[in-house]
Parts: C-alpha cells; sequence; structure tokens
C-alpha cells in the first residue's frame, strides 16, 4: 500500500532560536531527510499566519504567552508571535530537502482561528483539503514526523485516523513543546485513538 511522509512544521520559526522554539527542533532535520526517500510522497506542513492572527497573545488586551483562552471554536493557548507570512521565521529550516515535498500544505492563514492539524483549522470542521488529495493518490498509510509532538503532529495524526487513515508518528522524528503535560496528555489520546507510536 502507498505510504506517505506527513513532516510537520519544520520551520525557522520552531527550531532553537525562532520565536516558539521547540528544545532538539533542528535535530530532526538530518533524520527526516534521509527517511524521505523510504515513502512513496513527502507532503510538508507549513504554519503560515498573518501578523494580526487570534492566536497571538500580542493580539489580546493584557494577555501573555501560554495562557488559555475562551475562542468560538473551543480553548485556545495564546502563542508568541510565529511563522509571520512573509517573515524569515515562517520559512522552512534551511537544511530540509524541500526538494523532495509533492506538495506543501499552507495552514493557519485564517486570522480568526488556529490550526494544528494538517487536516483540520481547530474547529475540527474546516478543511485544509489534504484528506481529498491523499485520497485522490491513493495513500492511505501516512506517517508523521516533525514539531511539535503535542500539538500539530499529534492533532494530525488523530484526524487521520478520524478520516479512515492508517496512522503512525515516528517519535524519534518528532519534538513536543509540553506544555503543562501535554506530551503525555498526546501520547495517550494518539494510542487510544489507534494511531501507532513507533
Amino acid at each position: 500500500m502507498p505510504h506517505a511522509l506527513i513532516v510537520v512544521d519544520m520551520q525557522i520559526d520552531f527550531c532553537p532560536g525562532g520565536a516558539l522554539a521547540v528544545g532538539g527542533g533542528d535535530q530532526l532535520v538530518a533524520p527526516i531527510n534521509a527517511m524521505m526517500g523510504d515513502f512513496d510522497a513527502v507532503i510538508l506542513t507549513q504554519d503560515w499566519h498573518p501578523a494580526d492572527h487570534a492566536s497571538f497573545a500580542g493580539n489580546h488586551m493584557g494577555a501573555e504567552a501560554f495562557d488559555l483562552v475562551q475562542m468560538p471554536y473551543g480553548p485556545q493557548v495564546l502563542w508568541p508571535a510565529h511563522c509571520v507570512i512573509g517573515t524569515a521565521g515562517a520559512g522552512f529550516h534551511p537544511g530540509l530537502d524541500v526538494t523532495r515535498a509533492d506538495l506543501i500544505l499552507r495552514k493557519g492563514f485564517r486570522p480568526g482561528i488556529d490550526s494544528y492539524s494538517a487536516f483540520f483549522e481547530n474547529d475540527h470542521e474546516t478543511s485544509t483539503g489534504l484528506a481529498g488529495y491523499l485520497r485522490d493518490r491513493d495513500l492511505h498509510q501516512l506517517s508523521f514526523v516533525g514539531l511539535a509532538h503535542d500539538f500539530c503532529v499529534a492533532w494530525s495524526a488523530l484526524d487521520a485516523v478520524r478520516l479512515g487513515f492508517q496512522a503512525r508518528v515516528i517519535e524519534e522524528a518528532c519534538r513536543a513543546i509540553d506544555l503543562d503535560g501535554s506530551l503525555a496528555a498526546a501520547r495517550d489520546a494518539m494510542r487510544q485513538s489507534g494511531v501507532d507510536l513507533v
């Protein structure tokens, strides 16, 4: 069965020195590049936010980064401004082999809603179009790697299973933010939903 590698948000702002750095994020570039040749397709996701994005703490009076607020679509962590459209930080890590990508999927560009998953905005309803692309290419087996393990990787893998795909997360090629136990919670949710953690 054809197998796709979904490389989640390997961007400058999520690597050390970036606006929302995930510890050790840059260490994933070489192993991810090395595994690309083992898959029938490679899809890269790219966080892509306007400067006025609702998930940025700086756009909420008196709010601080990592505060939790209620949005019309549910609870939302407020983040430092990151991956702003047109900035260097929104670019892929310079070492990532983007020439291997069949598709680059940008997410989070709607100002009023965040988008962790590669499949849906955070309302779990507004589609990115990825599922249709994968089905049209007969790609039903998916492996996820990248940043961050406990947010965008986990949400993507959970949605993949919900949509009927076979999903696994290659944990050695992920790094987590681990906000208040979010990594353990994400791993439990994935296991219970049928995502393979390898």
